[in-house]
């Protein structure tokens, strides 16, 4: 029984995350720093970062997306294309909430892509709406 209950907890856990993108620890060199929801958003209003947004279009629907924020096409995907010319740019990449590892994911591609200040938000599009941010809906 307490095995069901922590297979169904884990799995609840993963709501509005793509079930192939659990959360890893990457290497030391290819680590991004974390950055809280008030952080972020001042961050977003000074104009000093670039949010990028690694989930897949459903939760987007689903969400929305933080304004202004940059959409991969696949969070394992994506090219550096996609992403501000400039890679000394902070860029700040999130997915759906804490159980989700997509935004850590699409950021190590980017760190191992060049650039150079890259961050994530581990608590994703979730903590940004249920901290009262404004979203934009697709």
């Amino acid at each position: 029984m307490n095995k069901m209950l922590l297979v169904v907890a884990m799995g609840l856990g993963m709501v509005g995350c793509k079930n192939d993108a659990p959360r890893a620890v990457p290497a030391a060199a290819d680590r991004a720093g974390e950055v809280s929801i008030d952080e972020f958003a001042a961050s977003i209003a000074s104009g000093a970062c670039t949010p990028v947004d690694a989930n897949g279009e459903p939760t987007r629907k689903k969400f929305g997306v933080i304004p202004g924020a940059v959409l991969l096409t696949d969070y394992e995907t994506y090219t550096a294309a996609e992403l501000p010319s400039d890679k000394s740019k902070q860029l700040v990449f999130y997915c759906a909430n804490e159980q989700c590892g997509a935004s850590h994911k699409a950021a190590q591609k980017a760190i191992v892509a060049g650039y150079t200040n890259v961050r994530v938000l581990p608590a994703g599009v979730l903590g940004w709406k249920n901290a009262g941010k404004q979203l934009q809906t697709l």
